[in-house]
């Protein structure tokens, strides 16, 4: 049983202190140490939904050998370095979301990326659901493998549109939330959130799409003008809603032709193909969506990542972390499993740096 109550929902102050302590130990935990830690943090059944090309895990022990003990030889040194924290509660569950990076010395090779004996950020968007015991029982971890494959100096794919760097921590300093906020407050910036998300759904792609339609439809009524959005490798960083248009929004609509109509429309079309949200929550000034998968398109338009249109269904693996500034949307932080997205489009970025050292 996992429900919680109305009074049960919020996580508070002690149990957010104390989960992202067990994050923190389970980063550092030694070889040895590592079953522990696992243990501490999740029921020993807990679901693990990574990204590619780990994908997804069923309990504990197939989790400390599929994907804790490879990174932790890979990075002996590691350790979290979190920039948001922030919990909530949606459809009686209750939820942990993170943003960060894992930082070491990469001494060894991970996924067949080669070790670069160098420091290397791994940078992750990280969604627990925290069941009755204050222990995780599911954990969806969408690491940027693109963006280690990057840094270890085997890019495998065109020049990005964004820029490619690490992401920065929130302008107001304040993203880890170690108490909880106002209820009141976090209602505000989640409804903020879906009146934006709803916009861009109602958007006519398929007869106004264009730079300025997407620089004039009413998505810029919840963008601060200096926004920022920092997307995953692949995609990268733009600032102001013209930069994201050109950067992101217009390279990827071209390409991925999305359900239309409504939002309800939209909605329930997505849910009929296996798409949706299964977190909504807003703490304070930040809010947070993410879906296992959020979207689902068709791949019928050319040059998103420099790729020619492949014509295949896609779902898409994201999360959204939002900052509310200045009565607006002034940051968003978007973990997306880009090597998963690429290999329905017919692209295995891992294949492609295994030939690249081959030869």
């Amino acid at each position: 049983m996992t429900r919680f109550s109305e009074a049960e929902a919020f996580p508070t102050g002690a149990q957010r202190r104390a989960f992202l302590a067990k994050l923190q130990g389970l980063a550092e935990a030694s070889p040895g140490e590592i079953a522990g830690a696992l243990s501490g943090l999740a029921v020993e059944n807990s679901q693990w939904r990574v990204s590619h090309p780990i994908n997804e895990i069923a309990g504990n022990a197939a989790a400390l050998t599929g994907l804790w003990a490879p990174l932790k030889a890979a990075f002996p040194d590691l350790e979290r370095r979190d920039v948001i924290l922030v919990a909530g509660a949606y459809q009686d569950r209750q939820y942990i979301a993170a943003v960060g990076h894992y930082c070491g010395t990469m001494a060894g090779d991970w996924l067949g990326i080669p070790a670069s004996n160098k420091t290397v950020y791994l940078r992750y968007g990280e969604v627990w659901q925290i069941g009755l015991d204050g222990r995780a029982v599911q954990a969806n971890l969408l690491w940027d493998v693109l963006d280690v494959m990057r840094q270890a100096g085997v890019w495998p794919l065109a020049p990005v549109l964004g820029v490619p760097e690490m992401w920065p921590g929130p302008l107001t300093a304040d993203g880890v939330r170690l108490a909880p906020s106002a209820p009141d407050e976090g209602r505000a910036s989640i409804a903020q959130t879906l009146a934006m998300h709803k916009s861009l759904a109602e958007h006519d792609d398929r007869n106004s799409l264009s730079r300025q339609s997407l620089i004039d439809m009413p998505q810029r009524q919840h963008w601060h003008p200096k926004m920022m959005w920092y997307g995953p490798a692949g995609i990268g960083t733009t600032r102001g809603l013209e930069g994201f248009v050109d950067g992101h929004q217009l390279p990827f609509r071209i390409a991925f032709h999305r359900p239309q109509g409504t939002f309800e429309e939209v909605t329930a079309e997505r849910q009929r193909h296996g798409a949706g949200h299964y977190i909504r929550i807003g703490d304070g000034a930040y809010s947070v969506t993410g879906g296992w998968p959020s979207v689902y398109a068709v791949h019928a338009g050319d040059g998103f990542c420099g790729l020619p249109a492949s014509g295949k269904p896609v779902f898409m693996r994201v999360m959204d972390f939002y900052l509310h500034h200045e009565g607006l949307i002034r940051e968003n932080w978007v973990p997306l499993d880009m090597l998963h997205l690429l290999k329905q489009m017919g692209v295995d970025p891992l294949a492609r740096m295994s030939e690249i050292l081959r030869r």
